[in-house]
């Protein structure tokens, strides 16, 4: 490549840029809401409940309080509950479920569990101190109908303010995907378990 050409690119680099930044610049002033927001972490792919965890970092990060609670999850302990509850003054961290649903294999216990988690999780959304409050496999618990996805919503709704609420788990209702404010779907498009790899501790759990 000459000096020219490369000057020639650079210059072309700089000018895409420079309209690009223009273009993001305009949006970024148009959207002066300072609101909580709902995220959902939905689909088959590997990253919702990892996702929601690192939201958790940044939030801490920022010197906020998060409340947590995992539905579904709860007969092992994972990574980061154990790591979470180092933290007991900034993470109130509740793991109240007991199992996967192909292991309780018992839909009247796993109902009265989720609702005994729900009754927890409306405590967090009540609480205006709490800035970000982590529903973990609450898809989940939405798809076997263990919960009534109107008075989910309606409880999320009814939160304070500022408060921020990330969900996870596959198969997000609609109902709830309409009235969130950011949602991402997971795609597998290669999982080592396929390949006969067990989950690990670090990576999995």
């Amino acid at each position: 490549m000459s000096d020219l050409n490369g000057s020639t690119l650079n210059e072309r680099h700089r000018e895409r840029m420079q309209r690009k930044k223009e273009i993001i610049d305009a949006r970024i002033a148009a959207a002066d809401k300072r609101i909580g927001i709902i995220i959902v972490n939905t689909g088959n792919g590997k990253g919702k409940s990892s996702s929601a965890f690192g939201m958790v970092a940044r939030a801490l990060g920022h010197g906020m309080k998060v409340g947590v609670v995992q539905f579904i999850k709860g007969a092992m302990s994972t990574g980061e509950e154990l790591f979470l509850r180092r933290f007991p003054v900034e993470v109130s961290f509740h793991a109240m479920g007991e199992g996967y649903t192909w292991e309780t294999q018992d839909r009247e216990r796993d109902t009265a569990k989720a609702q005994e988690a729900w009754l927890q999780a409306k405590r967090f959304l009540a609480d205006p101190d709490i800035g970000l409050v982590v529903l973990d496999e609450l898809n989940i618990a939405l798809k076997y109908r263990y919960l009534d996805v109107h008075t989910v919503i309606a409880d999320l709704l009814d939160r304070p303010p500022m408060q921020h609420v990330v969900i996870t788990g596959r198969a997000a209702p609609p109902e709830l995907i309409e009235i969130a404010d950011t949602v991402t779907e997971m795609q597998v498009v290669k999982h080592a378990f396929r390949a006969g790899i067990g989950a690990q501790a670090g990576t999995e759990w």
